[in-house]
């Protein structure tokens, strides 16, 4: 029994390389049952078709002494061990974070594990290692499903966990009388939006936003529950959703007097089916606001000028090319410097001139957006004209940074069809080389390859260089700059974005601009 002892330590080495990346992928799938099931699927290959099977072949330890089967079964490990460790040192892009749900999940699946062992153990019997070891070989194959048996286990106390911090996040907002909320949701732009608004409160009130995209339920109550305090004067909670009615949800949690949509799109098509149960999911927010509660709508996107309203709360229009609108955007001037524009007010003759570091169209709405909204809660144009010219551009989100003698356009954050071409617009503006590096859009559902093969075919005029990120991911891109007479030698396709940047170095000029657009998670990642 002791040699069989021993040779378990390579196993759970193993083991545990393999149980932290199936974790990691089930939670880049935010836990949801059908989104990972629908990962395996297109991922079955990886996933089942392994050296993991290896297991098989110890069906023959049976015709092999005890000593040698011990041995061999612990090489094996320690093999499948040393080739997988470099996975734990791997960066990734967005790591497994180990929350207390996740050490749950390891404890209870620990748990099964140790009772297979202890029921092993109690009968042991040299002449039936090899099934001994198929059964343990067999675990750790099946890790990708058992993952979902070990979260329908712990549902129950998952509910427990969650109804009370819910408890907990309600009862505090509820005892803070003097904070309002600001809900903010859309298919694009909800964090870029959030801070601008943040920036801009925070020239006269106290406001506090929830921290980088801590937009479920999970995130708001973390942030009530750790950060909010008495002293806000406001609490911007951005609101995301992948399936109609979780806007709600998050309303009920929140309660907020103040919503703003930014743009609904076709994000999450994959999970939401239609473009109907997208636009009627961002409008949960709008709909559980109060009567004497304020809006804020985008003028210039049809499906919220076409939106029949379940309430009468107030609304507030912005836009750009809808001149009937409650804050309009005009003479807007972009630069590689920031952005110029002509604000004017409903009802007020007066023109207003702001300027900001942001780039692109997109992030005039949000501004126009915190402008609406500032101003009507008492904020004097003056304060809102220095509070824009001082808001700090979003991480990868086009911020342009200045790397030795080149500039990087950061919009590696989650493109979408609508942001990647006011990217490339952003691109195109700029006085130099102009490289594009990008592994193509993601969750569009069915639309997904036509809109990438547009996206392929807007970047004709726009760029001198491409730079694909997995030849699988960017087919349709590859299609559509073909489609559209793009000088196909300047199109480059890698395995890794890193990869990207010692071509770039080759390919640069005097003076070189490069828009990083979208930064799949590692779920999506081709590298080998």
């Amino acid at each position: 029994m002791c040699y069989f002892i021993v040779s378990l330590f390579s196993y759970f080495l193993y083991f545990n390389v393999k149980l932290k990346k199936v974790m990691h992928m089930f939670q880049q799938n935010r836990y949801h049952f059908d989104s990972y099931v629908n990962w395996i699927k297109n991922n079955f290959v990886s996933c089942f078709i392994s050296l993991d099977l290896i297991f098989l072949a110890f069906t023959f330890l049976m015709f092999i002494n005890y000593k040698l089967s011990t041995i061999i079964f612990f090489l094996v490990y320690l093999f499948l061990y040393l080739i997988n460790r470099k996975d734990l040192k791997k960066e990734s892009k967005k790591p497994l974070v180990v929350t207390a749900r996740v050490k749950r999940m390891f404890f209870t699946l620990y748990l099964i594990v140790i009772i297979i062992l202890a029921l092993i153990l109690l009968d042991f019997d040299i002449y039936f290692v090899n099934i001994y070891y198929l059964i343990l070989g067999l675990v750790v194959y099946l890790l990708y499903l058992l993952i979902i048996l070990i979260n329908l286990i712990n549902t129950p106390i998952e509910k427990g966990v969650f109804a009370y911090y819910k408890r907990k996040a309600k009862n505090k907002l509820k005892d803070m009388k003097n904070t309002k909320v600001i809900g903010i949701t859309g298919s694009y732009g909800k964090t870029s939006s959030k801070n601008i608004v943040n920036d801009i409160l925070n020239v006269k009130y106290n406001s506090f936003p929830t921290p980088k995209n801590y937009n479920t339920p999970n995130g708001l109550m973390l942030t009530i529950n750790n950060y909010l305090d008495k002293f806000n004067d406001y609490f911007i909670a951005e609101m995301g959703a992948c399936r109609v009615g979780e806007i709600k949800e998050l309303c009920d949690l929140v309660h907020p007097t103040y919503g703003i949509l930014t743009k609904i799109g076709t994000a999450h098509l994959e999970t939401f089916l239609t473009q109907e149960n997208i636009q009627k999911t961002k409008f949960e927010l709008i709909e559980s606001l109060p009567s004497y509660g304020i809006a804020v709508l985008n003028g210039d996107d049809e499906l919220q000028i076409n939106y029949q309203l379940k309430n009468n709360v107030k609304v507030l229009w912005i836009g750009i090319e809808n001149k009937n609108v409650d804050v309009l955007a005009q003479n807007i001037v972009l630069s590689n410097k920031g952005t110029k524009f002509t604000c004017v007010f409903k009802g007020d003759k007066n023109k207003y001139e702001f300027e900001t570091k942001l780039l692109g169209k997109a992030n005039i709405y949000n501004i126009l957006s915190g402008i609406a909204l500032g101003r009507s809660l008492g904020i004097s144009v003056e304060q809102l004209i220095y509070a824009v010219k001082k808001v700090e551009p979003v991480e990868h989100r086009l911020e342009l940074k200045k790397v030795n003698d080149m500039y990087i356009i950061d919009d590696a954050y989650n493109s979408n069809p609508v942001g990647s071409k006011m990217a490339l617009d952003v691109l195109s503006m700029m006085e130099g080389k102009k490289i594009i590096v990008t592994p193509g859009m993601i969750e569009l559902g069915s639309e997904q390859d036509n809109l990438n093969k547009e996206f392929g075919k807007y970047m004709y005029g726009k760029v001198d260089e491409v730079i694909l990120i997995g030849k699988k991911a960017t087919k349709f891109i590859y299609d559509g700059l073909v489609e559209s007479k793009f000088d196909m030698s300047k199109v480059h396709i890698l395995n890794d974005v890193k990869d990207a940047f010692e071509l770039i170095k080759k390919l640069r000029e005097n003076t070189t601009y490069v828009l990083l657009e979208n930064d799949l998670p590692d779920l999506f990642s081709e590298r080998s």
